[in-house]
């Protein structure tokens, strides 16, 4: 009986394995521990040059960086940390940032991005829209030639 227990405890854990969370080739615990050198050599050429011009020097990145880490250690463990608002849509996802919620500006409003694993190397203007993506409708008088035949009502 114990034996049929322990194969079943293991069968469920096989089931429930995530998939672990690599970025070319190194895991995320590694990358949470890579210099900004190291973080330079796997990001693409954009990000390097990005990095290369001073990315992380200029004052409102160090500013949003602050707030970003002082929000996520005032939040509880298993909570998420506040919203951290922001303009900078040209900042470059660093592995510091996992985790944390960022208010991006979109032109408008601030648009809540969840900022994951997957977006290292990314911009946080990608993750948020500035247009209103268009919505066809019917074609209205003079779209086309054969729009003078659509009844007006």
């Amino acid at each position: 009986a114990d034996e049929e227990e322990q194969e079943r405890v293991q069968e469920l854990k096989k089931k429930r394995t995530f998939r672990k969370f690599t970025f070319r080739g190194i895991d995320l615990e590694a990358m949470l521990d890579l210099t900004n050198e190291q973080l330079m050599d796997i990001l693409h050429a954009r990000a390097r040059r990005c990095f290369n011009r001073g990315l992380l020097l200029r004052r409102p990145v160090k500013q949003l960086k602050k707030k970003l880490m002082k929000a996520k250690k005032e939040c509880g463990a298993y909570d998420k940390p506040d919203v951290v608002k922001t303009h900078l849509r040209n900042m470059l996802v660093i592995p510091e940032m996992i985790g944390s919620v960022v208010g991006v500006h979109n032109g408008k409003v601030f648009t809540s991005v969840e900022v994951k694993a997957d977006m290292v190397g990314h911009y946080l203007g990608e993750f948020s829209i500035t247009y209103k993506p268009v919505r066809h409708g019917r074609p209205g008088i003079g779209a086309t030639s054969s729009s003078k035949f659509i009844p007006l009502k």
